[in-house]
């Protein structure tokens, strides 16, 4: 960028004729007409380029204790640098943070500037042990989050990812390098779910489940949201207990979190009794870091 004040032009993407354009950052690869938006509501297509209307301005800024992330056994007792912006890659029904996931280019203005480096400074200067790309979906932020990263690692900062995992390969693997610790919510162990609640796809956030846990060599912990009627049949729970053992092993942490209404979507608060039975499944399979979340 020449200044503060413009934005910032995302490599990800490819010219489709008559100025129309494929964002190639996730897989949901929106086609994106001139003057458009994508489905994130963050990125524009701007004569035949892509902007991302988020990078520098984040919408929410935190010191956060890391086991809020949550990372349960990285770094335990440190504080993390948390940011976000707003947008999301997927839609799901019964969004828990909609207020930043479902708003995009009507608001990103309104929060100042940051560079990398001043996040980074901001995060020395708070006693931060690592920053976290947190809050919305860090895909949608993934140049400001690479670069941030980056500055990061000369500081001696650690880094975290809080994420859907929903991303294509080029940027994953661009990112991911640079990833300490990372915990992706596995939201259930069913293509149907992902593409009925979520308009996305469950393959792809198992590949990167494996790319933090077998290429990056970051530390992964994983979270499933239980949502009483929709993915806490004792099947599609086994299924994700027995991918997770063979694929990351057992000793991968994993946290299962209690939903409560929100967005309109109409399902019940999820009971202590249903995560405390799948935390008895999960360890009769031999995992032994299991939290149970959100319980009230």
């Amino acid at each position: 960028m020449s200044s503060a004040q413009d934005y910032f032009y995302s490599p990800y993407f490819e010219p489709l004729g008559k100025g129309e354009l494929r964002c190639t950052l996730c897989p949901r690869q929106c086609r994106i007409k001139p003057g458009d938006l994508g489905r994130c509501l963050v990125r524009r297509n701007v004569a035949g380029r892509l902007q991302s209307l988020v990078y520098g301005h984040p919408a929410a800024l935190q010191v956060d204790p890391i086991e809020k992330k949550p990372l349960h056994y990285w770094k335990p007792g440190s504080r993390t640098f948390s940011l976000g912006t707003f947008g999301c890659n997927m839609s799901c029904l019964y969004c828990q943070n909609e207020h930043l996931s479902r708003s995009g280019s009507q608001r990103q203005q309104e929060y100042s500037y940051l560079s990398p480096a001043d996040i980074v400074r901001l995060a020395k200067l708070k006693n931060c042990a690592s920053i976290a790309f947190t809050y919305n979906e860090p895909t949608v932020f993934q140049e400001y989050a690479l670069h941030i990263a980056k500055e990061a690692k000369k500081a001696g900062l650690g880094t975290v990812l809080v994420s859907n995992g929903w991303i294509m390969p080029e940027a994953r693997q661009e990112l991911y390098e640079y990833i300490d610790a990372a915990n992706i919510d596995i939201k259930a162990f069913s293509e149907e779910f992902y593409r009925k609640l979520c308009g996305a796809s469950l393959a792809d956030v198992l590949e990167s489940c494996r790319h933090l846990r077998h290429v990056s060599k970051s530390h992964l912990e994983i979270t499933n949201l239980v949502i009483p009627g929709y993915n806490d049949e004792p099947e599609l729970i086994v299924k994700l207990l027995d991918w997770v053992g063979q694929e990351l092993g057992k000793d991968t942490p994993l946290h299962f979190s209690a939903y409560y209404p929100a967005g309109g979507f109409e399902a019940p608060p999820t009971s202590p009794h249903t995560l405390r039975r799948i935390e008895n499944r999960a360890k009769e399979r031999g995992f032994s870091r299991i939290s149970l979340g959100n319980l009230r």
